[in-house]
């Protein structure tokens, strides 16, 4: 089934250049990039976006961590691309990442971790919208 679902590309990423690294193996494994931008996140934003976690023990170090400088959303389609990006991605700790996923190769830690992708069809929608008309 097609499918969109957002990436972000998170500032520790940015930092070491890997932005077209990674859209070079999204791109590789069939799914488009149809969409994005860079911006960097005000702590307002970043805090609604992850509102999620907001009674987490990491919030904090989440909201400094992505409002630390400039990042890339993304919308990404393609056949059971939810699935698909998320198995691509590799497990939010990279310890836990299978080899050879982006998390695996370029994160540093579960914060630092290189990228975001929606874990659900519910979520990228809304995920989506707000970073995207």
């Amino acid at each position: 089934m097609l499918e969109r679902t957002l990436l972000i590309i998170k500032p520790d990423a940015i930092e070491k250049n890997l932005e077209n690294e990674i859209i070079r193996r999204i791109e590789a494994n069939g799914y488009c990039i149809v969409a994005k931008k860079k911006l960097h996140l005000t702590r307002q934003k970043a805090e609604s976006f992850y509102e999620v976690h907001q009674n987490q023990y990491f919030f904090e170090k989440l909201i400094n961590y992505i409002t630390s400088g400039p990042c890339i959303p993304a919308v990404v389609e393609g056949e059971d691309v939810i699935k698909g990006l998320r198995k691509l991605i590799g497990a939010t700790d990279p310890k836990n990442a299978a080899a050879g996923t982006i998390r695996k190769d370029f994160a540093e830690d579960g914060t630092r971790n290189a990228v975001h992708g929606s874990d659900g069809p519910e979520t990228a929608a809304r995920e989506i919208a707000f970073f995207f008309d």
